[in-house]
């Protein structure tokens, strides 16, 4: 059950920044923690959000590199969902120059998770092949307008028949729909050896199906769980079944496929302010060059977030989910499931 509440704030804490929260970004983790599915959220009641953006409104004892109205964005492990928050400054990046708040709060977790994927584990390079899961998604449309930063890379895209034409404009070579075809079977028509990269998210059998698409010298990056949520609430079936699906190798059978397996988790990144830092700088940067632009699905007020996640539940979306505060009050709202 997810709710909205109103609540007292006190300030921020010393080393912390009070933001004024304009808009926040809704992910796939979200509905994870919704159905006590995801590890790094604290247990129900909570507030979910991994990230938002807004106006630093003050800020705590010892904050020397933020300024009331400074526009920023902010990556937590939950709790952003509400009209203002109190996070430590380091969690804090200033917002270039023409981003809007909505962009802003689509940029964080989708295309830290995309950089470092494809570029830190993947080691993507020119004339490669890339398999993207989800490519309507907001980590897929990160991983795609990412991809064409390298000169030359193939893209494969998994999505529904509706998605195609976008993923097409996008720049994805060979969209595959996942619900009437074996992407397994389409991917090795249009290249028999297979492709240098696959973005796993899903887990289960299909990590093993990623595993043997992969050509020599191939990695797979897996990232989440996504066969795990079936539908509104939690499925015993569906987790036996992952479970039970789970790609399983040794140190001594990966010797002999000549193939890299890696494990993403943005989650567990948050004592690493310096190597996240630096990525989020290099995304501005491509930002600020017009080499990436993070594309809106739809933006629902935080009364409707229900339907909201229902959307990306759904795979409706294109793009990302915005959540908005509506009407900025003086007691903070907060998101409760």
């Amino acid at each position: 059950k997810v709710k909205v509440q109103t609540r007292r704030g006190g300030g921020p804490r010393p080393g912390e920044v009070s933001v004024r929260v304009r808009a926040c970004g809704l992910n796939f983790a979200d509905l994870m923690a919704r159905q006590g599915l995801y590890d790094r959220c604290p247990p129900p009641p909570v507030c979910p959000g991994m990230e938002c953006a807004g106006t630093v409104r003050a800020l705590g004892d010892g904050v020397r590199d933020r300024q009331v109205g400074d526009k920023v964005m902010v990556l937590a492990r939950s709790g952003l969902w509400q009209e203002v928050v109190n996070v430590p400054a380091n969690q804090t990046f200033l917002i270039p120059e023409g981003m809007s708040f909505e962009e802003a709060a689509a940029l964080l977790v989708n295309y830290i998770t995309a950089y470092m994927i494809l570029f830190d584990f993947g080691n993507l390079r020119p004339n490669q092949s890339v398999l993207i899961h989800m490519a309507a998604g907001g980590v897929g449309t990160a991983a795609i307008q990412l991809c064409k930063t390298v000169e030359n890379v193939t893209i494969f895209g998994t999505a529904s028949a509706s998605k195609h034409d976008s993923l097409k404009e996008s720049g994805v070579a060979h969209p595959i729909d996942y619900r009437t075809m074996d992407y397994a079977e389409e991917v090795r028509k249009i290249s028999p050896k297979g492709v240098d990269i696959v973005l796993d998210p899903l887990g289960g059998s299909d990590t093993t199906k990623a595993f043997n698409l992969l050509k020599p010298m191939g990695k797979l990056i897996t990232y989440g769980v996504a066969n795990l949520l079936t539908g509104q609430r939690k499925n015993l079936m569906a987790m036996a079944k992952t479970w039970w699906n789970q790609f399983s190798i040794n140190a001594l059978q990966l010797l002999h496929h000549n193939k890299a397996v890696c494990g993403y988790h943005l989650g567990y990144m948050d004592e690493e302010f310096e190597l996240v830092g630096g990525v989020v700088a290099k995304l501005v940067n491509l930002y600020s060059q017009g080499k990436i632009k993070p594309k809106i699905d739809s933006v629902w007020p935080f009364d409707q977030v229900a339907d909201a996640m229902r959307q990306m539940q759904e795979k409706k979306n294109v793009g990302k989910v915005i959540l908005v505060p509506e009407a900025p009050k003086e007691e903070s709202k907060k998101e409760e499931n």
